[in-house]
């Protein structure tokens, strides 16, 4: 059985037609990529269908009214014990409140027992930045392994901008000519998330970058055009950097995690690490919450206490690795 007739037989045609419209809605207006909307659909399925087995038959929209707290929580540990993981079931809960929530705003239904169920914890992942002298490597156009030296160049100057200014990678290709940092230049007005605007300091090695790839660069920037451009004169495509760091770190033989916005983490974890105070480094970043923020003091206690394991008598001990016999006193 296919997933459209999947979902036709565990829900009563008003709530079919309902999904319809709620998918329509997020397609056209609220503009979610396909992805998101495949990944909704499914998650609304399976609660229907769960709904099914509830309820002895497939249920209506009069029956999406009568739903309590428990109905949820029973769905969601239904779901754990399939083997269902947090991230997944929180990304479940948060596409049926939408789509709840879209038969509220139409006046079918009071989705009030959606939102007092409360989503399962996720563990938050630490950034995985790479080593101070990684990064250096990473950015130095000498390491570029492109048979163009204005395309290494201009790969060196677009990774020395993250890793330098900390900036985002769709911050970096978003500059035009007239804004390029080339020597002199002292700060960036950078517009991030949520239209956010921040200035953002420009190291020298930043300018210099910058002004090595313009003068190899066969094309010439438009002052409001982008300032990096692809081989053909175009706009430079994310993935285009993003296979250039994977080149570069099958290369230098380093890890998966060394991702162009990893450099944008290291900035943040070795400015911390050299006595960067949060606040400011949250304002360098453009973060709208210092929490956001604090996950850093996180990165550089684990990195603290992994020095601590390798280096110290006891955490060698404690590794199982026999230290070196120390003198008493």
């Amino acid at each position: 059985m296919t997933d459209a007739a999947a979902l036709l037989v565990c829900a009563r045609p008003d709530v079919n037609a309902a999904v319809s419209q709620w998918l329509d809605h997020l397609g056209s207006e609220r503009r979610l990529a396909d992805k998101t909307l495949v990944a909704y659909e499914r998650d609304v399925r399976q609660f229907l269908r769960f709904l099914t087995m509830h309820l002895g038959a497939p249920p209506a929209i009069s029956d999406l009214d009568r739903l309590s707290p428990r109905d949820f929580r029973g769905f969601l540990a239904e779901r754990r014990r399939a083997g269902a993981e947090s991230r997944s079931l929180a990304r479940g809960l948060s596409g049926l409140r939408s789509f709840l929530g879209f038969l509220e705003r139409r006046g079918d239904i009071d989705a009030t027992a959606a939102g007092a169920v409360r989503a399962p914890r996720l563990k938050r992942a630490l950034p995985k930045p790479v080593r101070a002298d990684e990064a250096l490597t990473l950015v130095d156009a000498d390491s570029g392994l492109d048979a163009e030296p204005w395309i290494a160049a201009r790969n060196a100057a677009v990774l020395t901008l993250l890793y330098g200014c900390g900036l985002r990678i769709s911050e970096a290709l978003s500059l035009t000519g007239r804004s390029a940092p080339t020597p002199g230049t002292e700060t960036l007005r950078i517009t991030g998330k949520g239209g956010r605007t921040r200035l953002v300091p420009v190291l020298p090695v930043v300018g210099e970058a910058v002004a090595a790839y313009l003068a190899l660069c066969p094309f010439t920037p438009e002052p409001e055009g982008p300032l990096f451009l692809g081989a053909r004169g175009g706009p430079l495509s994310p993935r285009i950097v993003q296979y250039a760091m994977a080149r570069l770190r099958g290369a230098l033989g380093l890890p998966d995690s060394a991702t162009p916005h990893a450099l944008r983490h290291s900035f943040a974890t070795h400015l911390l690490a050299g006595g960067g105070d949060l606040r400011t480094i949250q304002e360098l970043l453009g973060h709208a919450s210092l929490s956001t923020t604090q996950v850093y003091t996180e990165v550089d206690e684990a990195r603290l206490l992994a020095a601590y394991d390798t280096a110290h008598p006891r955490g060698r001990r404690a590794a199982g690795r026999t230290p070196k016999s120390v003198g008493s006193g």
